[in-house]
């Protein structure tokens, strides 16, 4: 099994590259998805989260609110640090859980983890490689607003909180180039995926 950390910044296309990878056969994580697992409602994670951040990022149904905790935890530096401090222990420890078990099932399993903050969490120690999918600052920032989900300067907060490009890519050991026109990333994707078969079958060779 090949264990490979996907990361980039915010509207870098890192779900459009993961669905690529998808589509050749490759198993996904999603960090996303798995903080939305941990905070179900009752989970244990989510009543810490509250218990830190104020119940009010609760419905009436005791689901997370989940703009109300952007809210607070964006921005400041202090709660951004006690949120990463509750969430990414738990989040890394269940995504190499389910990687392991992907790759006792599928020897030679290529398995992807989608992390925005895959360095800044420090998952990036659980995986054999780094993946980067990278873009200008400048088309980060449009492509990103460009969903109308956040402002420019929500965009902005979010890009301070990560580790800069230059960071990412020194850190990389694969980068795929998101930007230009989606063919010219798939033919990327297309290029590593038998890449990562080959390495994934000499991961897995005693």
């Amino acid at each position: 099994m090949l264990h490979v950390g996907l990361t980039g910044g915010i509207g870098a296309g890192k779900s459009s590259v993961s669905e690529g990878f998808r589509e050749r056969g490759a198993h996904i994580l999603d960090a996303d998805q798995l903080a939305r697992d941990l905070m179900a409602p009752g989970s244990e994670t989510l009543e810490e989260v509250a218990g830190t951040f104020g119940r009010d990022i609760l419905d009436d149904q005791g689901q997370l609110r989940r703009d109300r905790l952007a809210a607070r935890a964006f921005g400041d530096d202090e709660a951004r640090e006690r949120l990463d401090a509750i969430l990414h222990p738990r989040i890394n420890a269940l995504e190499a859980r389910h990687a392991e078990a992907i790759g006792a099932r599928f020897p030679g399993a290529v398995v992807i983890y989608e992390a925005p903050l895959l360095l800044e969490s420090g998952a990036d120690r659980n995986v054999h490689r780094i993946l980067v999918v990278d873009l200008p600052e400048a088309l980060q920032l449009e492509r990103a607003t460009a969903r109308g989900e956040r402002s420019p300067d929500q965009v902005r907060a979010i890009m301070a909180a990560q580790f800069n490009r230059q960071e990412r890519l020194s850190r990389a050991h694969d980068i795929i180039d998101n930007s230009g026109p989606w063919e010219a990333t798939e033919r990327q994707i297309a290029t590593l995926m038998p890449h990562y078969r080959t390495l994934a079958t000499q991961e897995d060779s005693p």
